[in-house]
């Protein structure tokens, strides 16, 4: 009979690392007609569904036109948006490997001070490229994360560092 423990072993050996995207559009027009779209189909698609089985046929024609005309718009844009996106992937590290990396880039006393448990100028580019799936060079991160908008910068940052602290347990009733 073979050991139970074993088999689960097994299985947790081979539970995949957590990832996540991070998605930057080259062309704010884009991004934003596409965010646009998917509003109005959505709002389209809500009235469309929320109109009762009474109301007028010429009534529910139109909703159903607009509806078919956003959804329609929606695929366009969704289309332009994808082709305009960049795509970039981080994986969780091992926890030893994520130590290590904060170890190495010890807190100065303002980072101390403001809460931080490493410096967030060389860990940020570091923690970046170590998780990268694409490969990204520790300098490549750096250049982004000083030549970007603050808001896209945090959010480079935010990608690598949220996979993480991806948890990939319940820890419901057994």
């Amino acid at each position: 009979m073979p050991n139970n423990w074993d088999a689960l072993k097994k299985r947790l050996d081979k539970v995949k690392k957590p990832v996540s995207a991070f998605h930057l559009c080259e062309d704010p027009d884009i991004r934003d007609r596409y965010q646009t779209a998917r509003k109005t189909a959505d709002r389209t698609a809500a009235y469309l569904k929320s109109l009762p089985d009474t109301a007028a046929a010429d009534a529910r024609a139109l909703a159903e036109q607009r509806a078919a005309a956003a959804a329609a718009e929606l695929a366009t844009a969704e289309k332009a948006y994808k082709e305009a996106t960049i795509t970039l992937r981080f994986t969780a590290l091992e926890r030893s490997e994520f130590e290590a990396l904060q170890n190495a880039h010890p807190a100065s006393e303002q980072d101390e001070a403001d809460g931080l448990a490493f410096d967030m100028d060389s860990f940020a580019p570091a923690l970046i490229s170590a998780a990268s799936l694409d490969g990204m060079p520790v300098e490549d991160a750096t250049h982004f994360l000083n030549t970007w908008t603050s808001a896209d910068a945090k959010a480079l940052f935010d990608a690598a560092w949220s996979v993480q602290h991806t948890q990939r347990t319940d820890l419901g009733k057994g």
